[in-house]
């Protein structure tokens, strides 16, 4: 599987593994205890069984675009067979737009095979990811100077860069030549 990603700017990626650290020196679970060199917060547009190099040249195309703007607002939990602990991000309509054509995209491109359900416009929940596991706190783990939801837990910034990643072989690919800010 393969999965089209965007990174955020380098002060909000200090920001959420900052938060990554605070709930690591709590003692819960955290992206921080993931140290593959390719862990960094990023927002899932897509999975898909493959991405081939003509789709690759289009979806550089289509990140043009960036950056877009990024807004943080609040955490969330996905349950399921893992439980998740993520920053929710509040889609503009640039964003909206950007994820739109990624996976209409994808979707027409029959050599990529499957998609992730999870990530269709009408389902699509974007967020970073905070932690994942068992034990992954709830949304009212205070870890932010207010309680989540209030004004400290909303962060704004920008969608910089793009990559895809490869779950196979845990490789990152860049997407863009847009540089980091």
């Amino acid at each position: 599987m393969e999965t089209v990603e965007l990174l955020p700017d380098v002060t909000t990626e200090r920001t959420v593994r900052e938060v990554w650290r605070r709930l690591s020196d709590a003692g819960l679970p955290s992206q921080a205890a993931h140290r593959h060199p390719t862990n960094r917060p990023h927002l899932t547009l897509a999975t898909a069984d493959t991405l081939d190099p003509e789709v690759r040249v289009r979806l550089k195309h289509i990140l043009t675009v960036l950056p877009v703007p990024l807004h943080l607002d609040g955490t969330v939990r996905f349950d399921g067979r893992t439980p998740v602990l993520a920053w929710a991000v509040r889609p503009d309509e640039a964003l909206l737009h950007l994820h739109e054509a990624v996976w209409r995209t994808l979707r027409e491109t029959p050599a990529c095979g499957r998609l992730n359900p999870l990530h269709d416009p009408e389902r699509w929940k974007p967020h970073i990811t905070l932690a994942r596991g068992r034990d992954a706190a709830y949304p009212e783990t205070p870890l932010f100077s207010a309680a989540p939801g209030g004004p400290d837990d909303v962060l704004t910034g920008e969608w910089v860069g793009a990559r895809t990643y490869d779950t196979v072989v845990r490789s990152a690919t860049p997407l863009d030549s847009v540089p980091r800010s």
